[in-house]
């Protein structure tokens, strides 16, 4: 199984395949509208503007398992467009730890060890993928998306 044979979907509720993405490089995100570190989205918007036109995109999962996110994904959308001028693409609300996790985040979870070994520790935990579907890199909640810009580059390069 590759990461492009994972469906997901949209704040609305649109499905599609990660297969869109092959051949680009993605920086997977489980994002919470009320968390400490929701800031991070500037960021995150400033690294998807500077690189969408060379294959790169940014991809925000709200999740509540950390009891830090709107109700709906719609709203955690909303907030984060209003607030951060987010235009990346955001999902519906998921779980990213335990039995009921996206599959996505099991995958990427899997293909990287972190802190608490395979569970994401928090909100904002940031998955780099390669232009060949690998996870290369796995960044922590208190990581700046700054901070790993040179990843991203070599990601693309």
């Amino acid at each position: 199984m590759s990461i492009y044979d994972i469906d997901v979907k949209l704040e609305d509720g649109t499905q599609y395949s990660l297969e869109r993405y092959q051949g680009q490089g993605m920086l997977i995100v489980n994002t919470a509208s009320k968390c400490g570190f929701t800031p991070q989205f500037e960021g995150l918007e400033a690294l998807y503007k500077k690189y969408k036109d060379g294959g790169f995109v940014v991809l925000g999962f709200p999740s509540n398992q950390f009891k830090q996110e709107v109700a709906t994904a719609e709203e955690a959308a909303a907030n984060c467009r209003l607030t951060y001028g987010v235009t990346f693409p955001m999902h519906e609300v998921i779980k990213v730890n335990g039995k009921d996790a996206h599959p996505l985040f099991d995958f990427v979870t899997s293909h990287s060890k972190g802190i608490l070994g395979k569970s994401v520790k928090w909100n904002f935990t940031k998955f780099l993928v390669n232009r060949e579907g690998e996870v290369v890199a796995r960044f922590g909640s208190t990581d700046k998306p700054s901070s790993f810009e040179e990843d991203i580059q070599k990601v693309l390069a």
